[in-house]
């Protein structure tokens, strides 16, 4: 085999191949094995038709165009190692010359990893909001909290917003009984809309053993759009009682013996969740200002094909939610046209991203350990609901387990840039990585 390369931009390059017509005896054999196996001709058993015969009745083109497709992936691989090319995505072959008996001539076009000049990470600096939690934030939480141990009492008086009532229903549109329009003995909250328009503002202000008629438009059944005659009576009125804010609730509702000590354990959630919040800002503002940085060339092909994959992606989940891309276009106001160049621009952002974080991981030898690679195996099969014995046995199949690799590899090339990339907070607090890292962090940094 003999190959030229010839460079067509910073991101692409084309091999030209030539394969002398021997290299591929080898392939013709094979194509000739398969070809007869797969043919029925009456007097010869299957795999043992001559290849006389198999030109005659299948054709040698059939047989020479099975052993090119099976020589053209070895040969293209061959002559990316020999000239040490760094390829990224599939390539585009054109057969340029080929006739029985004479030399396989074709051109392979590949997108390369472009050469990258990387900044030093201590020349990148990035700011964030201090991490805090205001009191408000845990008067929220204790709230939810006591509205957990909230006991419902019958009180004796009419009913008001946020009191909770026994109630019986009927509807009728002209005097007719709408079907399924009658419930008995139904909870309901006062003023939280969840039953018919109208029922909250007819229930304010009645009483136990009351009755009363009101107007609702009916929303869906027969007679959506019409107005239904409701009526209405109440059972019962109770009041939703809270428990006092005191050490007694502590030991009621949590492992903690005083108020105090719930709230600080509140302070220390919140502020592991907002530690985690801001260190995800500060790797994407650091990733920004990286390839800013950077003169990174795109590879047209391997981002279109990150936009396609981010587009299929998207059609199946709209799918599994019962949606189309018309649907969402609609509710987003967007054409596909804008949807494609957002795509498009967020894909080249990340195809640019990866391959900073490999030209890191090259120039800092970043290595993967074997414990490193299986805890993410063990990490995306718990994901998945597959064991991880059998996830493995699929990437292997698949040919993606170097796909995972690197996801690994640039994973920690991304966490030792941001141990150097200078990041302080508003009030002008140098953070390390250490004070963000809450212990979630530990298995949450290649997000």
């Amino acid at each position: 085999m003999e190959s030229t390369v010839e460079i067509l931009s910073p991101t692409r390059v084309k091999l030209a191949i030539e394969v002398p017509f021997a290299e591929l005896q080898p392939s013709l054999q094979k194509a000739y094995r398969e070809i007869g196996a797969q043919v029925n001709i009456p007097g010869f058993r299957r795999g043992k038709v001559p290849p006389a015969v198999i030109d005659k009745r299948v054709g040698r083109g059939a047989v020479l165009n099975e052993a090119v497709q099976e020589v053209i992936p070895a040969q293209i691989v061959a002559a990316v190692r020999e000239h040490d090319v760094k390829t990224l995505g599939r390539p585009a072959v054109e057969i340029t010359e080929f006739s029985d008996g004479e030399p396989l001539k074709f051109t392979a076009e590949v997108d390369v990893r472009p050469e990258i000049v990387l900044p030093k990470p201590e020349d990148i600096a990035v700011e964030v909001e201090a991490v805090s939690v205001a009191e408000e934030q845990i008067d929220e939480q204790v709230d939810a909290l006591r509205e957990r141990f909230a006991t419902l009492k019958t009180v004796e008086r009419p009913a008001d917003n946020g009191d909770y009532v026994q109630i019986d229903l009927a509807a009728t549109v002209d005097g007719v009984e709408v079907e399924g329009g009658t419930a008995t003995n139904v909870s309901h909250e006062v003023g939280s809309g969840k039953l018919l328009p109208g029922l909250d503002e007819a229930l304010v202000g009645m009483s136990a053993g009351e009755a009363k008629s009101f107007t609702s438009q009916l929303v869906g059944g027969d007679h959506a759009g019409k107005d239904a005659e409701v009526s209405v009576t109440v059972r019962s009125v109770k009041s939703k009682d809270l428990p006092a804010l005191d050490d007694d609730f502590a030991q009621l509702a949590s492992e903690f013996d005083t108020l105090e000590e719930i709230r600080n354990d509140l302070r220390e959630r919140l502020l592991r969740v907002a530690r985690l919040e801001t260190l995800y800002t500060a790797r994407d503002k650091a990733l920004k200002e990286l390839v800013a940085a950077t003169d990174v060339p795109s590879p047209e092909t391997v981002v279109q094909d990150e936009v396609e994959s981010r587009k299929e992606s998207m059609r199946s989940q709209l799918e599994r939610a019962g949606a189309t891309l018309e649907d969402y276009l609609a509710e987003q106001e967007k054409t596909e046209e804008e949807i494609d160049e957002e795509l498009t621009e967020a894909s080249r952002e990340a195809v640019q991203i990866q391959l900073i974080l490999d030209a890191f991981a090259d120039a800092e030898d970043v290595q993967v350990s074997d414990d490193e690679f299986g805890h993410e195996v063990v990490h995306r099969a718990q994901r998945a609901g597959v064991p991880p014995q059998q996830y493995y046995d699929q990437l292997v199949q698949a040919g993606a387990a170097g796909v995972v690799y690197g996801d690994v590899r640039r994973g920690k090339a991304l966490a030792a840039i941001l141990d150097r990339v200078v990041i302080t907070d508003s009030e002008g607090t140098r953070l390390s990585l250490a004070d963000l890292r809450g212990e979630e962090e530990e298995h949450d940094h290649n997000h």
